[in-house]
């Protein structure tokens, strides 16, 4: 494109001086991404976003062959947002054995996975012993998965109830098998949000500092952010500036998630769903701002696949992966199909314009296709 057109376009929409620091490769400030979310100009917040994706992984596009374990809906924080969570005893509450755990990896051994992703509830009564030995069964019949599992949240608890430090509990799970951990519950640090909406939950505080734990650990972590509910423009900055700081001091998360909000069958069913502009949008400003982040994720189960088709021109440079089976978002009204083929993805990708690169849990690369 021209660079005088492009120019007047950043001057029209008034992000003359953020395009300068984008090319300066100067941090923005909380202000600066409070304009990128009050833009109206998506195709200006779109070229901004665009040149930072290209700068840190070019056409680049990663995804996954993954599979998805979620071993229980069990959970004692029941926050408004999740569709989810169950009491214990209540209709639609379950919990795995490890033997069913176990059956579920080992129903696709034929399968080429190289992740087995797996999240549940705050169960009350399930003991430390069960995720130890979940994830060394796990290990015992698939040896090679790299198993990234349970959120801050969950480990805060499963420290708890083994009566162990976050510490001595990550350095058990990581012996146990514990490969990385997703970037779930951490929703929006806003204590406001947390008091209003998951009030049970892990204050934000204390989600970052088990993810800074497990980093001087040696155990790499995602981090997320839930979006669309009732949060604020100025807390989702707050939320992206303290993940900043966090990955100043650590180094250790690897991708932000931004998650789509989905109210169906949430105490929030009144909150209408997030627009593609939103979508897009929140892709754009995170790669903007988290600029000590090296992937932002396009999670295709919440948005779509059409929708992460077109974030990778917005900021996103992964796609996640082939899935097989999640339940979180599909009982919140998700529509989206429960898996995606390798193919199907290679295909979303390389239709966009980018280049697929199949990788591993830490984005080691397993083969780029052509």
């Amino acid at each position: 494109m021209n660079e005088t057109i492009v120019e007047e376009s950043l001057h029209r929409a008034g992000l003359s001086d953020i395009y300068e620091k984008v090319r300066q490769g100067k941090r923005l400030s909380p202000e600066d991404g409070i304009r990128l979310y009050e833009t109206a100009d998506i195709c200006s917040l779109g070229f901004l976003a665009n040149l930072v994706r290209e700068e840190k992984n070019g056409d680049y596009t990663y995804y996954i062959y993954n599979q998805h374990i979620n071993y229980s809906n069990v959970c004692t924080n029941l926050c408004k947002f999740c569709a989810f969570g169950k009491e214990d005893g209540q209709p639609g509450a379950y919990c795995m054995s490890l033997e069913e755990i176990v059956s579920k990896v080992e129903e696709r051994l034929d399968e080429p996975i190289r992740e087995v992703h797996i999240v549940g509830g705050i169960h009350p009564e399930l003991p430390y012993s069960y995720y130890i030995d979940m994830l060394r069964e796990i290990k015992r019949v698939r040896p090679e998965l790299h198993i990234q599992a349970f959120t801050c949240v969950e480990i805060a608890h499963i420290a708890k109830m083994g009566g162990k430090s976050i510490e001595e509990a990550l350095l058990e799970l990581k012996e146990a098998g514990l490969g990385s951990i997703p970037g779930g519950g951490a929703e929006v640090f806003s204590p406001r949000i947390r008091e209003r909406l998951c009030p049970e939950k892990l204050p934000g505080s204390q989600w970052l500092e088990v993810a800074k734990t497990a980093h001087r650990l040696g155990i790499k972590s995602n981090a997320t952010m839930l979006y669309g509910h009732i949060e604020t423009v100025e807390e989702r900055i707050e939320h992206m500036v303290a993940l900043r700081e966090a990955q100043d001091e650590t180094g250790g998360f690897m991708c932000f998630i931004p998650l789509a909000f989905h109210p169906k069958n949430t105490s929030l069913e009144d909150v209408a769903p997030t627009s593609g502009i939103d979508d897009i949008k929140n892709i754009a400003v995170s790669r903007l701002m988290l600029d000590n982040f090296p992937h932002i994720k396009a999670y295709w189960v919440m948005l779509g696949p059409k929708v992460a088709q077109l974030a990778l021109s917005f900021g996103a440079d992964d796609m996640d992966g082939t899935v097989l089976e999640e339940k979180i978002t599909h009982m919140a009204g998700g529509e989206t199909s429960q898996a995606l083929s390798n193919r199907e993805i290679e295909y979303l990708i390389s239709s966009a314009g980018r280049i697929p690169v199949e990788r591993d849990t830490l984005y080691n690369v397993i083969k780029v296709i052509s």
